[in-house]
């Protein structure tokens, strides 16, 4: 006879069969968004990257406008030395004094072709950096609309179930602790190994769910009188009676039916 206070096995095991079912049904839940989440943080992860790859163009097309106001500065500066050099023409007293001014001026204008060629070198590439991010803001714009259409979808079916999984991992801690930890450890333990996530199941037409292996008559004795833990030799998985378990889904289906 169970001690004063004591939870019996029984107890243990209705309570680790609703929890399944609750984890089941969580399952469910969070299968109905399927891929969603991870479709709005790769797109949120896209669209950050792209709106850092914009700004970065839109520098660099301001760093082109700098650079051809430098140039165009250096071609009003040469303009003037031409002008001065000019000047200093109608003073000369030799050839050699006219020759070096020539050259300074030669120089002059050359200064003025360099920088009207990087002027025309730097439009070009700015020409180029427009349209690469026209194409960008083109992209940019329509993963936006991307992300809000997945958004829209995840918010609805989140606002759908998102109240019941909050009470349902509620319902969940009142039957957990009836559960002693290395109970509950070694449920969480075979649920996360299954495929299905079923780490307790009953037995029906003499074998354990979801497995073709028959249970002995003996042991389908010894499940029913609910008196000790057994697990399927072949799954792992812990094992309950039909009876119990119709109870227990017929118990949790009216709970699920008030939490929608």
């Amino acid at each position: 006879m169970a001690k004063k206070n004591e939870v019996t096995v029984e107890v243990k095991l209705r309570a680790l069969y609703d929890l399944q079912l609750i984890d089941s049904r969580v399952d469910e839940i969070r299968n109905v968004r399927g891929e969603l989440p991870l479709e709005v943080k790769d797109l949120e992860d896209e669209i950050a990257g792209l709106e850092k790859r914009l700004e970065n163009f839109n520098q660099e097309v301001s760093d082109f406008d700098f650079q051809t106001k430098e140039q165009k500065n250096s071609i009003e500066v040469a303009k003037e030395e031409f002008k001065k050099y000019e000047e200093n023409l109608k003073n000369v007293r030799n050839n050699r004094e006219y020759n070096s001014i020539v050259k300074e001026q030669e120089y002059q204008q050359l200064e003025i072709q360099l920088s009207e060629k990087r002027i025309k070198e730097f439009a070009a590439k700015k020409e180029l950096k427009l349209e690469a991010i026209n194409q960008l803001d083109e992209k940019l714009n329509e993963r936006k609309k991307h992300l809000k259409a997945k958004k829209d979808e995840l918010d609805e079916i989140l606002n759908e179930t998102e109240l019941e999984e909050t009470l349902l991992a509620k319902k969940a801690m009142e039957y957990q602790v009836k559960i002693e930890p290395s109970l509950f450890d070694a449920y969480q333990k075979i649920r996360n190994s299954v495929k299905n996530g079923l780490a307790i199941v009953a037995v029906e037409r003499g074998a354990s769910g979801g497995s073709y292996f028959t249970i002995p008559p003996q042991v389908q004795m010894e499940i029913a009188s609910r008196q000790k833990i057994i697990t399927d030799e072949h799954s792992g998985r812990i094992l309950v009676d039909l009876e119990l378990a119709n109870e227990e889904r017929e118990k949790m289906s009216a709970i699920f039916s008030s939490k929608k």
